[in-house]
């Protein structure tokens, strides 16, 4: 009888039309109201996401609903207005929405994940999020939507190649631990998680890359320096690095800087 009282009792959800309706509508609205009213009907909405996409902890997330809503959103333009807008939200709404678009990131229509193909088409959002890593407010939440990203060949790949990834030389330095520390794992993710794409963007930019790098190698921050050390071994040591390991070692000014850093390790 109990159970049945609270399945009669919870009201309906929306349907994922109507429900990224309402979060499209409640996004687009940041721009042209103010207050706090704007902000709780965008909060209001992302959570009501959340729990479709999820579950509540009751009922368990319809696979189908999930997918529809996925659709939805790229085919309504929302998950450009999610990225853009996240400097506008509190941190319960950040927090929803870093986890809604993990959830939204691996959906696939046959064998297409659509939200992918849909940045796919929109690289500037993984500009957008690269550059996030400066604002204190939404460094590591946006940090969180960028390893998602990574986690996908083609996105990984297009930010290695872009202008926006020589910031984590940047970020990696930054002042507040926390996001530097978060910084750093995004970068690891970026040189390690697709070792074919990571030796041929390693090959095309050596020059550049290790001209970066040596920066952080001759850090005056001790952790930066201990840190990038024990980075560079790890990497190099990829089996698809080999040419790339080869061709540092036997460069005497590396090879002093590494000389210089065991003998203060």
């Amino acid at each position: 009888m109990s159970f049945f009282f609270r399945a009669a009792s919870r009201p309906a959800r929306p349907s994922p039309q109507e429900l990224v309706r309402s979060i499209k509508e409640s996004l687009l609205a940041l721009d042209t109201r103010t207050g706090a009213k704007a902000l709780e009907d965008v909060e209001k909405n992302v959570s009501t996401l959340r729990q479709t996409l999820s579950g509540d902890g009751e009922v368990e997330p319809n696979q189908e609903q999930v997918l529809q809503i996925a659709l939805e959103i790229c085919k309504e333009d929302v998950l450009s207005l999610f990225v853009q807008n996240m400097p506008s939200l509190g941190w319960e709404g950040r927090k929803d929405l870093a986890h809604c678009w993990s959830i939204l990131l691996r959906q696939k229509v046959d064998e297409a994940y659509c939200c992918v193909q849909y940045i796919e088409n929109h690289f500037d959002l993984l500009d957008f999020l690269v550059v996030c890593y400066k604002n204190l407010e939404v460094a590591l939440n946006c940090g969180n939507m960028l390893r998602e990203c990574i986690k996908y060949p083609t996105l990984a790949k297009y930010i290695l190649e872009s202008s926006s990834f020589e910031l984590f030389f940047q970020y990696v330095e930054l002042s507040n631990f926390d996001i530097a520390s978060d910084a750093l794992n995004t970068f690891k993710d970026l040189l390690t998680k697709h070792e074919a794409a990571v030796s041929e963007f390693l090959c095309s930019h050596y020059e550049q890359f290790f001209e970066l790098y040596t920066r952080l190698l001759t850090s005056t921050n001790y952790v930066t320096r201990r840190q990038s050390v024990k980075f560079l071994s790890e990497f190099l040591l990829e089996a698809p690095n080999a040419q790339i390991m080869k061709r540092y070692i036997v460069e005497v000014s590396y090879l002093n800087i590494m000389i210089g850093l065991l003998k203060f390790s």
